[in-house]
Formats: C-alpha cells, sequence, structure tokens
C-alpha cells in the first residue's frame, strides 16, 4: 500500500459534504441521542456552523487518501490555536466501505498524525459514536485515549 493524502477537490467536497450531513444524522438517530428529523436538523446546524464557507473554511482541512490512483477514503481535520499551541480535532476519517479492514484506517491516521506533527500540533481529538464498535477498537489501537463519556439507558 502506498497511501498519500491529497486536498479533496471542489467536486470531491461536495460529493462528500452531499452524504456526509445524512450519514451523521443517521448515526445520531441510531445512537438513540434523539429522532430521525431532530437529527437531520442538527446535521445541517452543525454542518452550517462548522464550514460556514464550505471547502475554503479557515482551519478546517479536507483529504482524500488515494492508494495509487484509487480513492481509499476521506480526513476532516480542523485545527485551532489554542493557548499552548495548535489542537486539532477529526471531525470525519472514513474508509470506503468496500476496503474496510485492510489497513487503510491506521495508515490514513498515521498520515495525518505525521501531517499535524509537521504543523506542531500538540494533540488530536476525535468522537466516534458509542456503537461503532471498530473505529473505537481502531482509535483505541493508535493510542486515542477516552476523555468524556456519555451514556444512556432506553426504556
Amino acid at each position: 500500500m502506498t497511501l498519500r493524502l491529497e486536498s479533496m477537490t471542489v467536486e470531491q467536497y461536495l460529493r462528500y459534504r452531499r452524504q456526509a450531513e445524512a450519514s451523521y444524522a443517521r448515526n445520531i438517530a441510531d445512537s438513540g441521542a434523539m429522532p430521525a428529523p431532530e437529527a437531520e436538523a442538527k446535521a445541517q446546524e452543525d454542518y452550517a456552523k462548522l464550514l460556514p464557507d464550505g471547502l475554503a473554511t479557515p482551519g478546517h482541512h479536507f483529504w482524500t487518501a488515494y492508494d495509487g490512483d484509487d480513492e481509499v477514503g476521506m480526513l476532516w481535520l480542523h485545527v485551532e490555536q489554542k493557548s499552548d499551541g495548535p489542537h486539532a480535532f477529526g471531525y470525519d476519517f472514513e474508509v470506503r466501505p468496500d476496503l474496510r479492514r485492510r489497513g487503510y484506517g491506521r495508515a490514513m491516521l498515521q498520515a495525518v498524525e505525521q501531517r499535524c506533527r509537521e504543523w506542531g500540533v500538540r494533540s488530536i481529538g476525535l468522537s466516534v459514536f458509542g456503537f461503532n464498535l471498530p473505529a473505537r477498537t481502531l482509535y483505541e489501537q493508535m493510542g486515542f485515549e477516552a476523555t468524556a463519556i456519555q451514556m444512556r439507558k432506553r426504556l
């Protein structure tokens, strides 16, 4: 595998954005955090707030991951200056579904970690839905630690 990250094109971003809000809304609803209509509204509000200028929103980086000429996934990272230096937050990491469990997720995380080291980033945060055990396992294997845990009980 020869994985590389390239900045998303406008076309790739528009394709991503169309499916990302719907996917995020489904994940919110599937987690049980709120019913589907409220989850859809929350997804729209969150994306509008986070990305008021879309792909050109300052501090936000969107990459397409390639293995050779094949698109294998994408990453969305926000870097923000804080009092002790820059910190990053990964809003979305996704490997193409037909290529999962082949090491692409690990390689993508390693590539973004390297990029962050080059930028002097002090930490990378992320959120993962509790039901997404494969992603949680990968993140833990890559050294991510829980900083907060929300729990609920369905009645």
